[in-house]
């Protein structure tokens, strides 16, 4: 490994990739740090794999726009590089006239963002698209899809091999140092504790992305970066029930996430989840005896689920800004010159949609580094 590279990304999520795979378009010179053994074993491979439409965030927020924009641009790459996908379309479901509200709330947002061919239905429409679905309304969303969120990792990172781009395994970034215009940064590796020199540091760390920022010297109570552990849990149905439904169904939102739903995986099986628990650590872990409340939650709309018909299935740890009760908070995507730290991108606090939103904040990433590179 050279002593001295023009580009460091810090962890090998699906958007520290993505980044990867767009840096090293035009900077060959780029270099990927991973604590794990390879790459996208963290949030990246403990999720719904659902290509999301947008219409949830606020307008003009990051999480709106790049979900927008990543949107189109996955169904794109899974077309020119032959990804797995469907472009199922989901419901976004009232169980009462209260909800019906949310429902549509969540419309008007979604035109406000720019979310393409949505439509409020009716009772009877629903049974016509859903016949085993209980709602008296529902946001038709036609561009939501799932994707095979393994297959789009190995793509990017592909690409960004084709281009150059070095990818250093089993390494573990534990500081960075603003040196004379550039940082240098410690690692750890099977061969002890050593340091590589950068012109430009991008931390794409996702759950470490705040220990990150605070190595390099932020203050994170300060700035705000603090992230809060939220473990979401899955349940599958018993394949031999058969296919209850085409589409992704959801409830309306909660604070938390957008609630337990209904998901139809690439190989057709079908998952609850993912619930929404506060945690102090990062496991993976599936608590059996959460089985009611899923069944509960879901039985809502879809009354034809037993409870024996569920089983523990994974989970995934979303690393979110936002604490438990509070308000929105959107992505932090920027570069950190006004802290002192110029040529220091940070992204922190990047969870759903950050699968779909990866290739439109990549783009978004590789204008900051250019600039920061100048």
């Amino acid at each position: 490994m050279p002593a001295e590279v023009d580009i460091i990304i810090i962890g090998a999520g699906v958007v520290g990739l993505a980044i990867a795979a767009e840096v090293s378009q035009i900077n060959k010179n780029v270099f990927v740090f991973e604590k794990n053994r390879t790459f996208g074993l963290e949030t990246s491979s403990h999720n719904s794999e659902v290509i999301h439409a947008g219409m949830y965030y606020p307008e003009n927020s990051f999480k709106a726009k790049f979900c927008v924009g990543g949107n189109a641009l996955l169904y794109e790459l899974c077309e020119k590089f032959n990804i797995n996908y469907k472009k199922l379309g989901k419901l976004i479901v009232a169980a009462d006239d209260v909800e019906a509200k949310e429902v549509e709330r969540l419309y008007h947002q979604g035109l406000k963002n720019g979310v393409g061919g949505l439509q409020i239905i009716e009772r009877d429409d629903i049974k016509k698209l859903e016949p085993n679905v209980n709602a008296v309304e529902a946001l038709l969303s036609p561009s939501t899809g799932v994707i095979d969120s393994h297959n789009l990792l190995r793509c990017f990172s592909g690409r960004a091999k084709e281009n150059g781009a070095e990818f250093v395994f089993n390494t573990e970034v534990i500081g960075i140092e603003r040196k004379s215009g550039s940082y240098r940064v410690g690692i750890r590796d099977d061969e002890g504790i050593s340091s590589v020199t950068a012109r430009v540091v991008i931390n794409a760390a996702g759950l470490s992305s705040d220990r990150i920022a605070q190595s390099a010297g932020i203050d994170l109570v300060k700035a705000g970066y603090i992230l809060h552990y939220c473990k979401g849990q899955y349940f599958s149905l018993d394949p031999k029930i058969g296919r209850l439904v085409h589409r992704l169904v959801y409830p309306v939102p909660e604070q938390s996430g957008v609630g337990i739903h209904v998901t139809l995986s690439i190989d057709g099986s079908v998952r609850l989840g993912p619930d929404t628990k506060y945690v102090n650590k990062i496991e993976y872990t599936v608590n059996e005896n959460d089985k009611t409340d899923f069944y509960r939650a879901v039985h809502r709309y879809l009354p034809s689920i037993e409870p024996d018909e569920l089983s523990p299935d994974f989970a995934g740890v979303r690393p979110k800004l936002q604490g438990k009760g509070e308000g929105f908070r959107d992505y932090v995507i920027r570069d950190e010159a006004d802290k002192g730290f110029p040529g220091l991108i940070n992204l922190i606090g990047i969870e759903s949609p950050g699968l779909t939103a990866s290739p439109a904040i990549a783009k978004y990433v590789a204008g900051l580094t250019a600039e920061a590179l100048n």
